[in-house]
Formats: C-alpha cells, structure tokens, sequence
C-alpha cells in the first residue's frame, strides 16, 4: 500500500517494569507492548500509536480520536467479573485498569466501525466486551485438550504447534490462501461461549476456538495464535492479516 498516508493504530499499552530491574519492587513500573506487534504494524503500512492506561475519560478520548484501528494484544488473564463467572483457581492475577481500558476502546471502535485485529488476550477481550465468556483455565475445564501453552513450554514464540482449521469462506482463509495452517500456541484461556456479533472462523483439533470474525459488517478479526511473531519468519502469509488490518484503517479514515 501507498505510505504517503499511513493510518494510525492503536495499541494498549501493558503494564511492566523495566527488564533491568523487573526483580527490584522499588524501581517504577512502565508502560509499554512487545515490539513485534509495533514492527508488524509498520512494515503493513501503519503507524502505531501506543495508548496508556488511565482513568482520565478525557484522555483517553483524545487518543481515541487520533486512531484509525485497534490493535488488541496479548497479556494478562481478564477478571471474569466483566462475564459474571468466579475466579478460576489456576486463573493469573487481572489487571483491572487494562480491562477497562480496552474494553471501552473495544467497544467504541466496534460502534464506530472501525478495524479491530484482536491477538490472544485481544481475541478473548474482544469476546468479553461483546458479551461471551472464556475457559478459564484449558487444562482443567476441557477434557482431552491439547497443550495451548506448548509454545511457552518450550521458550519458542515460534514454535508451531498445531494445526487450525479456516472456514473456507472466512477473511483469514482468503488473507492466508488456506483453509489449514500450523500456529504458535501460548495461551491458557480461550472463548467459550461466543458473543452474538461474533463467526468463530477456525479451530483447533480439540475444538478451542481459534479465530472469529465479525458476523456481519466491519472489518473486525481475532485469532487465538500469536501472528506478530510468524509474519517475518516462520509463516509469511501472515504479514497479508496486518496488511489487510492496516488497509482497512486507511479507508475508515477517509470515510
């Protein structure tokens, strides 16, 4: 695509502390997100623009309005307060303002029309703030499952360990040419029950919901996988998802 106007994406920031000092509790925390979500974005034409977490509704709408999409990425397991189920034993520690932050985000954007990539916890975010719910914990809530953590087990982002099935007529079927594909699997929570504007688009062999689409208009997508860490390496085919992503952000913006 021509980069004589590059569309702006945003892309919650997650909470962290410097990796210099991430074993010291009196160094300040930082914001931030993995670059490779930022690389993605900019070699696809965009130019990614990171939104803190705050409270500030005022401040918040200010950054809203210099976006041209939205980028959900992984992180933190979500409060399942926000889908009226208990705490899991096996679930991790919520961060509250990140859940808030995107859910408002999430729904503004889906309200507005305007394009959604949603990566892993994005996936799972985008199901909640729409009104699905999650597992959440794999292991010990789906029989027979395979190992969504396997990619993390062996310290590989890359690794690809199971195969997904694409509906034939989905937007990531087209986007990937395929109809299967081998993924990176990092994860122990996954959708459940799945919100009413939402087309689960693929699967993975045990059956957990790999990828949706939005049901009916608007370019909204979610895959389970971790594309961010393939598209310049392992599987090439999934530099066209951010592509596709930030073309369609350019056409929202002159809309």
């Amino acid at each position: 695509m021509s980069h004589t106007h590059r569309p702006i994406i945003g892309v919650p920031c997650l909470l962290g502390i410097a990796y210099f000092a991430r074993n010291d509790s009196w160094f300040p925390r930082i914001y931030g997100n993995v670059i490779d979500y930022l690389q993605a974005i900019e070699a696809a034409g965009g130019a990614p623009l990171l939104i803190h977490l705050t409270t500030n509704d005022e401040v918040l709408d200010r950054l809203y309005q210099q976006i041209d999409g939205l980028l959900l990425a992984g992180g933190e397991d979500i409060n399942p307060a926000h889908y009226g189920a208990p705490h899991h034993p096996k679930l991790g520690e919520p961060d509250p303002l990140q859940d808030d932050v995107e859910i408002k985000l999430t729904r503004r954007a889906l309200r507005d029309g305007k394009p959604v990539l949603a990566i892993c916890r994005g996936i799972q975010l985008l199901n909640v703030a729409l009104g699905g719910t999650l597992y959440q914990d794999i292991p010990s809530e789906v029989e027979g499952a395979l190992n969504h953590n396997e990619s993390t087990d062996r310290e590989d982002m890359t690794y690809l360990a199971h195969p997904i099935s694409i509906e034939p007529d989905s937007c990531l079927a087209n986007l990937l040419g395929a109809t299967e594909a081998m993924v990176n699997t990092l994860h122990h929570q996954a959708l459940r029950d799945v919100a009413p504007t939402l087309r689960v688009t693929a699967r993975a062999p045990d059956g957990i919901i790999e990828a949706v689409e939005a049901a009916s208009s608007g370019w909204v997508v979610g895959v389970q996988c971790h594309p961010e860490m393939l598209w310049n390496g392992v599987d090439p085919r999934w530099a066209r998802v951010f592509q596709a992503f930030v073309q369609a952000a350019g056409i929202s913006a002159k809309d």
